[in-house]
């Protein structure tokens, strides 16, 4: 399991960093491992539930949808409709069509009042909370906000680990082990809500580059790819 560490704490420089992986192109739809950690963990105990940069550690709310299967994710303003897919089958050309993927909104709207004849559900806008996630802030940088399309829940890049540097999977905060534990490691569609400032996660990880894995992550911000992938 995958902790993300506060300040870079927990690692040493006789520890190894993990294999190095290319980054993946920065674009708004990525496919990339997910894991999950929780903050009674023992290597984040002693930070109780705070993240990297100071704030608490938050979970995602509950799924919001199942996302649709699409061949290739699509921004809505790309899809008035439904898009024709022809797909060779043997001698014959069949048509299926991919379902278009739903707008999308930081703000829920669903809250339920008090009536004469009990309760009922009315729209009214109320602010999602994005959930904590750790990640190697070169290749997604703090602040990064995305959501998951399998469930529609929102997260934001707060954390870094040690076993993140160099490496394509972004942690998931739950609120518990066994949440954490049912979460396990999947690969997941992700959309990119909002990108991070890479020069803001650069400034803030300089002041700590004694350790090897927020070292890697500032060579890959500096554009220096080939000595993060040499750092060991």
């Amino acid at each position: 399991m995958i902790g993300a560490l506060f300040l870079g704490a927990c690692g040493t420089t006789q520890r190894a960093l993990p294999p190095y992986e290319r980054p993946l192109a920065k674009t708004d739809f990525q496919n990339v491992r997910t894991t999950a950690y929780t903050h009674t963990e023992a290597d984040h105990r002693e930070y109780s539930n705070h993240n990297a940069l100071g704030g608490e550690l938050h979970a995602a709310g509950p799924p919001i949808r199942r996302a649709e299967a699409v061949p290739r994710a699509i921004p809505v303003y790309e899809v008035p409709r439904a898009i024709p897919v022809e797909e060779p089958v043997e001698t014959e050309v069949r048509v299926s069509y991919s379902p278009q993927l739903q707008p999308f909104s930081m703000s829920e709207r669903r809250t339920t009042v008090r009536t004469k004849r009990g309760r009922a559900t009315l729209s009214a806008p109320t602010r999602l909370v994005p959930g904590s996630a750790a990640a190697d802030w070169s290749r997604w940088p703090a602040g990064t906000v995305f959501r998951l399309l399998s469930t529609g829940q929102v997260y934001r890049v707060e954390d870094y680990g040690w076993a993140l540097s160099g490496r394509n999977t972004i942690d998931l905060y739950m609120a518990n082990q066994r949440e954490m534990n049912s979460w396990g490691a999947r690969e997941e569609g992700i959309q990119i809500l909002q990108w991070g400032d890479p020069q803001q996660s650069l400034q803030f990880l300089q002041s700590h580059q004694n350790y090897k894995h927020i070292k890697r992550m500032v060579l890959e911000l500096e554009g220096r790819h080939k000595q993060a992938a040499a750092l060991r």
